[in-house]
């Protein structure tokens, strides 16, 4: 029996989403009152993320009859990212060139008030290549748990699903408990997201009640290019992806409509990470697959997140006169390769990186952040859908790549004949 409409989780949040905006614009005091909803939202499911990602990449990597297959799968990955990845800078660089979104603005950035972002740029100091490994390992088995750290939790799952997968027979008790509390933890995963209407509203409230709709007009060349810059890259880049690895983009798009909804309305894509290895699981994507690159993928496959970087970039060079030249732009490329990973899970990890960045160019100021400041939130949405749909295509790619990928189940759910029952 078809589903009632008003019943459908998308259109649930969609509304929300919607009378959230109206709200904001015409009640912004009381709008920026409900942020707690969107904040409870965020904070319930990060409270489930750990013990999802734990059980899934231990069960997965404990099936595997052998260990060189996961150095396989995670080598194949990072290939795939860095491929891509760069292929995301670059297309900020090449929009930056073709649409000047900082044209006009003839800014002196001795005239900017630079303590508004002293929080960003201290940052950025203190988060180098060496500092982000080390921050890797956790100071407990537990602390990465606590903590919420997503790099700490894969390490410790990755160490105990090859233990149990070494142990064999042994293991087996084990790894068939893991699994069960999978099923507990995808559970409790489906009534969290029941309130994700709730959330939605709340935190959309707030960002236009707080920032208002109207402190778009000054920057909305650069919201505007920036948005279209990253639907090019979805419907292009990942499109041209998708199709080789046998799926269709909208397809998919349309298969995880309510992940993404829920990613626009919290501005983040942590709120939907469960619901996103669920459904790459039940699309017919192996668990090993899944459980290895959706967390990976979080920190080292943020495509949104560079399209942003060389496109905030060439836009403070432009808005402060400053002319780069091909070997500052491509030094800038470089170091956004590194920068992009280093201060990731870091708060403010789009501006600290940014920063960092930066610092690699003399001639650019710093100080050309404040002109960004006002608007980052309006496109933290954008990042965030931009690199929650480039982590779902990575997965499917490397479980084809693997041969690790049921195509039947896949033409199913693009065709969305899938039931929505919990992946067993």
């Amino acid at each position: 029996m078809r589903t009632p409409i008003y019943k459908m989780l998308y259109v649930q949040v969609l509304v929300a989403i919607a009378i959230g905006v109206v709200l904001g614009v015409i009640q912004p005091d009381l709008s920026v009152q409900l942020k707690p909803l969107g904040d409870a939202f965020i904070a319930l499911i990060k409270m489930i993320i750990g013990p999802v990602i734990f059980c899934t990449v231990v069960t997965g990597i404990a099936g595997m009859t052998d260990l060189k297959e996961m150095g396989r799968v995670g080598g194949k990955a990072l290939l795939y990212f860095e491929v891509v990845s760069t292929f995301a800078l670059c297309l900020g660089l090449i929009a930056g060139h073709l649409l000047h979104p900082g044209a006009g603005f003839n800014v002196d950035p001795a005239t900017l008030d630079t303590s508004v972002i002293a929080k960003y740029t201290t940052g950025a100091e203190s988060h180098g290549m060496v500092d982000f490994l080390m921050s890797i390992i956790p100071h407990t088995f537990f602390s990465g748990f606590t903590e919420g750290n997503i790099l700490q939790i894969l390490l410790i799952s990755i160490l105990t699903g090859a233990a149990l997968a070494q142990l064999g027979d042994k293991g087996e008790g084990i790894v068939a408990g893991i699994s069960s509390a999978t099923r507990v933890f995808f559970k409790i995963v489906h009534y969290i997201t029941r309130l994700a209407p709730i959330g939605a509203f709340g935190a959309i409230a707030f960002t236009v009640g707080k920032y208002g709709v109207h402190s778009l007009l000054p920057m909305f060349k650069l919201v505007g290019s920036f948005y279209l810059t990253a639907l090019v890259f979805v419907l292009v880049v990942l499109g041209v992806v998708a199709r080789l690895a046998g799926f269709r983009i909208l397809a998919f798009i349309r298969y995880i409509r309510e992940e993404l909804l829920i990613v626009l309305g919290t501005s983040s894509s942590e709120a939907a990470l469960p619901m996103l290895i669920e459904k790459l699981e039940r699309a017919g994507c192996s668990r090993k697959v899944v459980g290895l690159v959706v967390p990976t993928g979080y920190s080292f496959n943020l495509d949104g997140t560079n399209i942003y970087m060389t496109l905030a970039v060439l836009f403070i060079a432009q808005a402060t006169n400053v002319d780069l030249s091909l070997v500052d732009q491509l030094t800038i490329l470089l170091v956004a390769m590194l920068t992009s990973k280093g201060a990731s899970g870091v708060t403010g990890a789009g501006f600290i990186t940014l920063a960092a960045t930066l610092a690699v160019v003399p001639q650019l100021s710093v100080a050309g952040m404040v002109l960004i400041l006002g608007v980052d939130r309006f496109m933290s949405e954008c990042r965030a859908l931009t690199n929650f749909v480039g982590n779902g295509v990575a997965t499917i790619v490397i479980a084809a790549w693997e041969k690790s990928l049921d195509r039947a189940r896949l033409e199913q759910a693009m065709r969305g004949e899938l039931t929505t029952q919990p992946v067993a």
